[in-house]
């Protein structure tokens, strides 16, 4: 698995989500940012990521996934 490859398992479990890969092929951090995520603690908003994701990473084909979530809000008061 590459980080496009990952990528795009994202963007088709989370399509309402702005997503960054970074990643050496074993170990990737995923940020997601979305209004989904308002009102939502952080383990509720892993749980939908990896809800999307769930059989790849039982498979091995991701191994070590770091996910971050904001929302807009979030993401422009942490980057503003």
């Amino acid at each position: 698995m590459d980080n496009t490859e990952l990528h795009q398992l994202l963007a088709t479990a989370m399509p309402d989500c702005q997503i960054e890969v970074e990643g050496d092929g074993y170990h990737f951090v995923a940020t997601l940012i979305s209004p989904i995520f308002k009102g939502l603690l952080p383990v509720k908003r892993q749980q939908m990521v990896y809800a999307g994701i769930q059989s790849y990473i039982t498979s091995g084909a991701i191994h070590a996934l770091t996910l971050h979530t904001y929302t807009p809000e979030e993401w422009e008061k942490k980057h503003g």
